[in-house]
């Protein structure tokens, strides 16, 4: 039984590091929108200041424009379940005519600070 067990454990191990190495970092899928690093900037800015007053409420919406870029968009708290906050960012980069959807989530961790988290 514990042997069974063991390869089931490794084979899970196994499927999850291929599930990791498979999955775009941030940062790229960013640059495949569109954003500058300065519209991350703001991005990021902007959700921060939705999680500097505590646990925002779902529905809690910013928005967002870079004027250097001309990019802009919309942070919604789309869910909140644990010491986590899930994020709807709805974004349009420079030139696009439509927005582009992409969602986050952030943890506070064991220091009360609020991390970007998978």
């Amino acid at each position: 039984m514990k042997a069974w067990i063991s390869h089931f454990f490794a084979a899970a191990v196994v499927i999850g590091a291929v599930s990791l190495a498979q999955a775009k970092p941030l940062s790229r899928i960013i640059a495949e929108m569109g954003l500058s690093p300065e519209d991350y900037s703001v991005v990021n800015a902007t959700t921060n200041a939705m999680l500097t007053d505590g646990t925002p409420q779902v529905g809690t919406e910013r928005t967002w424009s870079n004027d250097d870029t001309g990019s802009k968009g919309t942070v919604r708290v789309r869910e909140v379940r644990d010491n986590c906050v899930h994020l709807q960012h709805f974004i349009v980069p420079a030139g696009a005519e439509q927005s582009r959807e992409v969602r986050t989530r952030n943890c506070r961790d064991a220091g009360g600070n609020w991390v970007l988290t998978p």
